[in-house]
């Protein structure tokens, strides 16, 4: 658990990440903490969680929420009234800014009129919708449970109830995906003209049914999937879809306010199984099965404390890099010094020297970035600042 308010401290912003582990069926290629539930379930669930929303609150005296972010597994699976339960917890406990962003995902089929409509009641102002691809081939390859034109509808739909702000998820690298079919999903994306667009490379995760049976399938060759990469950047931009981040785009004011606070190493607490939080530094990560997270939740309305790692200096500047730098704006070299007390040359002097040699890292005044051939080899050169 985090402190609580020091003296003298100013509000400082909050995000707040909810976790909601529950989905259908999980995709092929999923790695991620979820899995099919019953309604019985779920309500415990929820209950649970909003014991943990109450008590953490006692340690955001001094901070403000700026964004909420529903995830999952397919928090769009929950009943709405759970949905706004949640919402009215944190609103009840938390101090929340006017132009708080609420973000809830979801999965085609699972999200329907009179849900959405509820979101907007609500306060939910940003619907983030995992398509992937607009290829129903593609989706049964890899378990997804939607069609593209169930995508359509729960898209319209979304519009109806008064959606402004829609993200859509896209994957390239899919099985028995080729350039021409990745091209045609992004062009049908682009023609809705949604406000976000997500577009990342299929990994394949060790232990997931699609890892296990790879050699059943026919992927992309590695000249395919750099041309859908390369393709993604180029006809983004020429839509006027502005890149801030590796995998993410947006038109001009839409950037997601949630995932930058992860990038910037802002403040940030995660409600749920599984969920994770930093906050001052220091970070914890909340029990992964139902049982110890219930354990958990009963422990800490008894003594308020867990176990916590705190961030020495050389955890925090490496955070500083490697997230900093996904983002195309790259890193403050100024605020590196302000607040770990020694320049980046002092650091990194000699790694990012070898970097801007070989034109895969650029100084823009104070800030430092990768070119679009760093961005290539991004996660050797993320690698290369940790000690």
């Amino acid at each position: 658990m985090p402190v609580g308010r020091r003296k003298g401290d100013k509000m400082k912003e909050l995000s707040i990440y909810i976790h909601i582990p529950f989905c259908v069926r999980k995709c092929l290629y999923c790695d991620f903490l979820s899995a099919p539930a019953e309604s019985g379930e779920m309500e415990n669930y929820v209950n649970l969680l909003l014991r943990e929303i109450k008590t953490q609150s006692i340690f955001y005296g001094d901070h403000r929420v700026i964004s909420i972010f529903l995830g999952g597994g397919t928090p769009s699976l929950l009943p709405a009234a759970d949905v706004g339960r949640i919402l009215e917890q944190i609103g009840n406990n938390y101090s929340v800014a006017a132009d708080v962003e609420i973000t809830v995902e979801c999965n085609p089929k699972t999200a329907m009129g009179e849900k959405l409509k509820h979101y907007i009641t609500y306060g939910i102002n940003r619907l983030s919708i995992g398509l992937q691809s607009t290829d129903d081939e593609e989706l049964a390859r890899i378990g997804r449970i939607h069609s593209y034109r169930d995508f359509l509808e729960t898209y319209s739909l979304a519009r109806e109830a008064g959606f402004c702000n829609i993200n859509v998820d896209l994957m390239a690298g899919l099985p028995g995906q080729g350039v021409d079919s990745y091209r045609r999903t992004l062009e049908r994306v682009v023609a809705l003209s949604p406000e976000h667009i997500s577009a990342y490379s299929l990994i394949l995760e060790e232990g997931t049914p699609l890892y296990v049976n790879q050699s059943a399938y026919s992927f992309p060759t590695e000249d395919e999937d750099r041309e859908m990469y390369a393709f993604t950047g180029r006809y983004l931009a020429e839509a006027g879809y502005g890149r801030y981040e590796i995998s993410n785009y947006a038109r001009e004011g839409f950037a997601c306010r949630h995932n930058q606070v992860y990038w910037r190493r802002g403040d940030y607490v995660g409600f749920g199984l599984g969920a994770s939080s930093m906050v001052r530094n220091v970070r914890w990560k909340n029990p992964q099965t139902h049982a110890d997270y219930a354990a958990y939740v009963t422990r800490m309305m008894q003594t308020g404390a867990d176990e916590v790692q705190q961030l020495s200096q050389e955890e925090q500047m490496e955070e500083f890099m490697f997230l900093g730098l996904r983002l195309m704006e790259g890193v403050d070299m100024e605020a590196f010094h302000r607040m770990f007390g020694k320049s980046m040359e002092e650091v990194y002097g000699e790694t990012i020297a070898a970097f801007e040699a070989q034109g895969l890292l650029e100084r823009k005044g104070c800030r430092l970035s990768l070119t679009l051939r760093g961005i290539d080899v991004s996660n050797m050169i993320f690698a290369a600042f940790l000690f």
